[in-house]
């Protein structure tokens, strides 16, 4: 029985002042750092992933680039590779993420699991390798990709736990339906 913290997108473009900042973006990376400086030791693998989009064309059409984003299946330009944007926010402390996933990289992708690490894996093969049947769920955004990943989580069998002092989501309705959701789905809500 292993378990992993999931640190999901806590992104320069996604916290305050970036392309798709989110209130509270800044406050989650710092809530993570200390949370990890407490309880890093309670977790075999932890799982950080990033926004990884191509710097030219529209990323599957995730990109709006010709007109206003509808900001439902568009968005502005965000987290392009290599840019500042989608470097991880300052406050996150990244020494205790031992696997970085990358996803979005010509594509829309909302979910940790779309993504791949650094030595090219999937996330089930990672959680597979290292035995875990627990994971905890932190990041942003709370509404989109922090559901998404808890969502394909559950999915793959293992039990959820989304720590919601961790989390920030676009809009707080959003937000609370997300976490309604993903309660319904099974996850537990800490």
């Amino acid at each position: 029985m292993g378990k992993a913290l999931f640190i999901v997108d806590v992104q320069n473009d996604f916290t305050e002042g970036g392309a798709l900042g989110v209130a509270g973006g800044d406050a989650v990376a710092e809530g993570i750092s200390q949370y990890l400086a407490d309880h890093a030791g309670e977790y075999d693998i932890v799982i950080a992933s990033r926004d990884w989009h191509d710097g030219t064309g529209d990323n599957g059409g995730h990109f709006a680039t010709s007109g206003a984003p509808d900001f439902v299946e568009t968005w502005p330009v965000h987290c392009v590779a290599g840019t500042p944007g989608a470097d991880y926010d300052p406050g996150l402390s990244t020494a205790s993420i031992t696997h970085h996933v990358k996803k979005g990289q010509g594509k829309p992708a909302y979910s940790l699991f779309e993504g791949v690490t650094d030595d090219g894996r999937t996330v089930p093969d990672v959680l597979d390798a290292h035995g875990i049947t627990d994971v905890d769920v932190t990041g942003i955004a709370t509404d989109y990709c922090v559901r998404a990943s808890a969502l394909d989580a559950i999915a793959h069998g293992r039990h959820v736990r989304v720590l919601t002092s961790l989390v920030a989501g676009v809009a707080s309705a959003s937000s609370e339906t997300a976490l309604a959701e993903l309660a319904h789905a099974g996850a537990e809500l800490v």
